[in-house]
């Protein structure tokens, strides 16, 4: 499209929609959202940007292939379900490790493996449907 205005405007939302969605995957494993709405959302970012300027400028702008996104998505989502080996218990249990205390309510934050798994899929989402996307939009 050859408009200006959805251009300039189309920059200005896909900066919102990435900050949106990645808000939306850090509140997941505590709220509703979660890598699977978070990667949907920053997929609708990369769908717009590639109805103002292009797809081949919205695949520039990615810096990755969206295949390859996906691919490392899911090797990240495996390997947090792997994490519980280490520790004894069955496949895809959640592991926290509490810093500053010893609960939710008393520590300053948590690092666990649901927010690994979150990110993986993230990425796998973000990835298999910009590909779609991409291909689509190429195709016409």
């Amino acid at each position: 499209m050859n408009s200006i205005i959805f251009t300039a405007g189309a920059r200005i939302l896909v900066a919102l929609l990435l900050v949106f969605s990645l808000f939306m995957l850090l509140r997941g494993h505590h709220l509703p959202g979660g890598g699977f709405i978070g990667g949907l959302i920053g997929a609708i970012a990369f769908i717009v940007y590639a109805l103002a300027c292009g797809s081949a400028e919205a695949r520039t702008a990615l810096r990755v292939s969206p295949e390859g996104l996906a691919m490392v998505g899911l090797g990240v989502a495996l390997l947090a379900g792997l994490v519980s080996f280490v520790f004894g218990d069955p496949f895809f249990t959640g592991q926290w490790y509490w810093v500053g205390g010893d609960s939710y309510e008393t520590a300053a934050f948590s690092i666990n493996s649901v927010l690994v798994f979150d990110i993986g899929v993230y990425l796998v989402v973000l990835g298999g449907i910009l590909s779609i996307a991409f291909a689509f939009e190429e195709e016409t």
